[in-house]
């Protein structure tokens, strides 16, 4: 959706910050998948940042990882100015279910097949000791309502539901409990097309009535524009570019970026197919054995010989401001 520079502002502190933030995930014999490596991004109160990437990138364990649903191998997670820990237990999960949540990418999985609506909507809420299973009852009604479904589905089980549909009960699930910051892991993926766009302008509306703050994580980078303030583009578990959306999307300045963008499907059938072919060259190198320098030199068409060597830092670009952003030696 059309967003102005004014729904946002970088003047106000962080409301996450994450940190130069590791994940690895230990397979034995000294062997460990690079999941996510130093990754550092500032998410603003009000902001929506959208996170792209090829499968297998690191986005959807980046934001299991921010939310604590990884342990963190290094590096650290700042929520509103206090440092959240490398490992949650049930007291953290429980502090912060009303501060972080997560919608997840699947609606047939993440949903209790032996409970109902009602129960899995309100789960959140019965942890709380001063809600009178009334109360419970009549925040369940509304928020269903809000998430464009009928009080009365709260008795019914998550089989007697479309796809869309259960995804809407995932959504009012993650927002019952009124939290400031969202992790929306593909949230639209497993939708079919006539759905997703209901799916995201819902998560849109939400976000301006509710002044919610989103880390929204997508393949289609045309939604991810569309409901974005800013877009983060990640590869083999590291950012290489940042910018807000229209900059990104628009004028992409990392060669993964151009790609990635070049690739991404018109909606007008016709050019579609007379375009020529732009997919990415190559493979992509395995997450347990990462090459030195640039991840990204094997396929680059634009790789100079010390990329192969030299890690190139995500650093601003001159003369267009400290939000944007890009890890490419064209630009040092």
């Amino acid at each position: 959706m059309s967003k102005s520079a004014n729904d946002y502002t970088t003047a106000n502190p962080a409301l996450v910050e994450i940190s130069h933030l590791v994940k690895h995930f230990e397979l034995g014999r000294g062997q460990r998948v690079h999941a996510v490596d130093d990754v550092s991004l500032s998410i603003y109160p009000n902001e929506v940042v959208g996170l792209v990437g090829e499968s297998g990138s690191g986005k959807s364990t980046l934001g299991k990882t921010v939310v604590g649903l990884h342990d963190k191998t290094a590096g650290q997670v700042t929520f509103n100015g206090t440092q959240l820990p490398a490992r949650y237990g049930g007291d953290d999960f429980r502090a912060m279910a009303s501060k972080m949540q997560m919608i997840f990418q699947d609606p047939y999985s993440s949903l209790n097949p032996r409970m109902t609506v009602g129960e899995i909507v309100s789960e959140g809420l019965r942890l709380r000791q001063d809600l009178t299973p009334a109360v419970v009852q009549e925040k369940v009604a509304h928020w269903l309502r809000l998430v464009g479904l009928s009080p009365d589905h709260q008795s019914r089980y998550p089989h007697e539901f479309s796809g869309g549909q259960r995804q809407r009960i995932g959504i009012a699930r993650a927002l019952i409990l009124e939290p400031e910051f969202v992790v929306c892991d593909e949230p639209i993926s497993a939708l079919d097309v006539s759905v997703q766009a209901q799916v995201v302008n819902l998560l849109g509306d939400l976000t301006k009535e509710l002044g919610l703050t989103l880390l929204f994580i997508a393949h289609d980078l045309s939604m991810v524009r569309y409901i974005s303030d800013r877009m983060a583009v990640m590869y083999l578990g590291c950012l290489v570019e940042v910018g807000t959306s229209a900059q990104v999307f628009f004028d992409p300045k990392h060669p993964y970026t151009e790609t990635l963008i070049a690739s991404n499907p018109e909606a007008d059938p016709e050019h579609e197919r007379q375009r020529p072919s732009t997919t990415i060259q190559g493979e992509i190198p395995s997450p347990i054995n990462v090459p030195a320098g640039c991840r990204f030199a094997n396929r680059c068409p634009k790789a100079m010989s010390h990329c192969s060597t030299q890690t190139p830092l995500l650093k601003p670009i001159a003369g267009e401001g400290d939000q944007r952003l890009v890890a490419c030696h064209l630009y040092t």
